[in-house]
Parts: C-alpha cells; structure tokens; sequence
C-alpha cells in the first residue's frame, strides 16, 4: 500500500484542522465553472456501500428556488428558537446560521435510496450506509474545497422533506445536505461555534471505549 511522506500527511492534518463550516461568503466573488467542477471530482473518490455511488446532487442555481430554499431555512430556524429559552435562547438567536443569502454556488445534496447501483450488497443489513456514503462524498467534497481556498457551509436547520418537493426530485432521493459555497471572509482553525461559547471539543481519548 502506498505510503506518503510525513511532510505531506503534517498537510493533510493541516487541511482537516482548517476545514471550517463557512457561513459568511464575499457575495461578489464568483466561483468558476472549472473550479467546481475540480472540486466536486474529490466526490468520485469517495467510498459507497457496495460501490452504489448514491450520491445524487443538484445545482440549485435560479432565484426561484434559492428563495425556496431560503424560506425554508428561516422557517426551519424559527421553530429551532423555541426549543430555547433564557441565555441560550439569546445566544442562539445571535448566531450566523447559514450563508444561503451570500453563497455563489448552493447546492443540495441527495441520496437515492432506490439506486439499484450496487445490487444492494451492504445495504441489505444496514440501509443507512448509503446515506452514509453520501456524508463521506461531502466530505471528500469539503476538503477538496478548503484545499483551493473556499470555504463550505453545511445547512442542518432545514426541513428535508419540503427541500424535495421545492426542487422536485423523485421520491426515492432524501436530502443529506444542503451546502453553501464560495470564497469565505475570513478562515479560522477554531469553529465558530466554539468562539461564542456554545460548545467546546472534547478530547478524542474521551470518546474511546474498551468492551
């Protein structure tokens, strides 16, 4: 099996510790076709369940369905808000959710359940791996990203269900992740939900158990 050099895997635990969740983009800096389309190559990389490649994505690119997209977030984030209360409400209501108004490029991510790609080998016993295969694509995707310089935002606070019906895809695809891209304001190796303090890191030797 091939071996890189130390100097490169140091890189590479570099590129990790500055992957960033990105939500603040420069709205006036586009990002070119053949850049994208280098990026989103790392996808082809990634490993699937099976090799059933379930990965699904669409380029959500008219105003009609960023507004979609858009109204679906601030809904979504308004019935995040009421599950707080007190500081942490405050705290919550203060945070810079999605980049979906800035972005260049969005795009939403789907698994098709339905793929017959892969004869269901894996899937058969674990029909979450696929999804799961979708998560390693988008992460293959993200750190292809950083390395040219962009930053990446993953949109969780959505409805899913409606984010397939707005974008009409067939029923057999649930969305995964709801991505915004383009070229960050700032980059930072220290998440920014850490620097307001709503959550730390813990040690990984915590999260390691023997049986």
């Amino acid at each position: 099996m091939k071996q890189f050099p130390d100097e490169f895997c140091d890189q590479l635990h570099d590129l990790m510790r500055w992957r960033r969740d990105v939500r603040h983009f420069h709205a006036d800096r586009p990002v070119t076709d053949d850049l994208l389309e280098k990026v989103l190559e790392a996808i082809r990389l990634a490993p699937s369940v099976g090799l059933s490649e379930p990965w699904r994505i669409i380029s959500v690119k008219s105003g009609a369905a960023r507004q979609k997209a858009l109204k679906n977030f601030q809904t979504a984030n308004a019935d995040a808000l009421k599950g707080y209360s007190g500081d942490r409400a405050q705290k919550y209501a203060g945070l810079k959710l999605s980049g979906m108004v800035d972005a260049p490029v969005q795009l939403a991510v789907f698994c098709d359940d339905g793929t017959d790609k892969g004869a269901g080998l894996g899937a058969g016993t674990m029909p979450e791996a696929r999804r799961y295969s979708v998560v390693s694509a988008v992460m293959n995707f993200w750190l292809a990203a950083r390395a040219h310089g962009l930053g990446v935002g993953w949109v969780s606070i959505i409805d899913p269900a409606q984010m397939a019906v707005d974008l009409d895809v067939p029923e057999s695809w649930a969305l995964v992740a709801y991505l915004c891209v383009g070229w960050p304001i700032e980059t930072s190796e220290t998440p920014e939900l850490e620097k307001v303090n709503w959550e730390k890191r813990d040690p990984l030797l915590a999260e390691i158990q023997e049986r």
